[in-house]
């Protein structure tokens, strides 16, 4: 009996060790800073020890009856680069690095949610989509557990596709705003790396791709006339539209003088850096070369796409 004790004392000392959270420290640093900001939040405008008190308010504090917390607006995919998840959450929770993420996905498909989704996380840094310059204030960032060259798992993209699924329909985020740290960060990112499936999000309902059946269709209009050209006469002074033949006669075309920049820019991207932002828009849709030369069949996707951002 002497020797049951203490080899049960041991074994109960390895049971706790093993089941406590390693995180507990950095968690209670978490509450504690969440504390401070719903202190500030809650505190009524125009208070006497804030610098606008120097203005010159009216005779009482007003408070609005109406308001609500401000939503993401934006999804923005990431892998971590990193060499496990473990390595990942410790990043995430020390100050000196100065980045983090809202989600963290494992590989095995396990969901770490480290910051309430209204707080602003340091994942997008220096980066633009559209007119908006500060992706961090307006959304959520997911980090993927990839080293950067490796594909993803089914069981990642499953827990990834989840996680989708309850922002979309929480915050009501818009299906061209699921992107990448690539694409608003161009001269900067490639992540998620090549390997990422983009098409399949897209036929979820997360980010757009565009229909292959219908870019095989599309031809280029100089082409096409130079190949076909119109040969009955049409006099001048006759003034109808010509639609109906349009529908008849005509396919699908890339308009002649189609700005490719112009069309990367309504979609999203940051055109400072063509080179860079044809590279950031070949590693989303095209993913087998990420060379800044635009083919034709490429233009062709593009033209497709960009019709869907107008």
């Amino acid at each position: 009996m002497r020797g049951i004790f203490p080899t049960l004392i041991i074994g109960l000392s390895v049971l706790v060790s093993c089941s406590t959270n390693p995180y507990r420290k950095t968690n209670r640093v978490y509450k504690k800073q969440a504390k401070e900001y719903a202190k500030e939040l809650s505190r009524l405008p125009a208070r006497e020890n804030q610098v606008e008190s120097a203005l010159n308010y009216g005779e009482y504090r007003v408070g609005t009856t109406n308001f609500n917390l401000r939503k993401p607006n934006f999804v923005v995919i990431h892998h971590t680069a990193q060499d496990s998840v473990q390595q990942t959450l410790k990043t995430f929770t020390l100050p000196r690095t100065q980045v983090s993420a809202h989600y963290v996905i494992d590989d095995n498909g396990e969901v770490y949610h480290m910051l309430n989704d209204y707080y602003r996380a340091w994942h997008g840094g220096i980066g633009k989509w559209g007119n908006t310059d500060d992706l961090n204030s307006t959304s959520i960032g997911i980090e993927l557990d990839n080293n950067g060259k490796e594909g993803f798992s089914e069981a990642q993209v499953k827990s990834l596709i989840d996680v989708l699924e309850i922002l979309k329909e929480k915050y009501g985020i818009p299906t061209a705003n699921f992107i990448g740290h690539s694409d608003i960060a161009p001269t900067r990112k490639v992540d998620p790396n090549k390997n990422f499936p983009w098409k399949e999000l897209a036929e979820k309902g997360y980010g757009h791709w565009y229909d292959e059946a219908e870019v095989e269709k599309l031809q280029f209009e100089d082409e096409f006339f130079e190949a076909y050209p119109l040969d009955f006469p049409v006099h001048p002074e006759l003034d109808f539209e010509l639609d109906f033949l349009d529908e008849l006669m005509f396919p699908e075309m890339v308009p002649s003088g189609f700005d490719y920049l112009m069309a990367l820019r309504i979609i999203g991207y940051d055109i400072s850096d063509p080179v860079a932002a044809v590279r950031a828009f070949k590693l989303h849709f095209i993913q087998e070369n990420t060379d800044p030369v635009l083919s034709n069949y490429e233009l062709k996707v593009l033209y497709s796409l960009y019709r869907k951002y107008l």
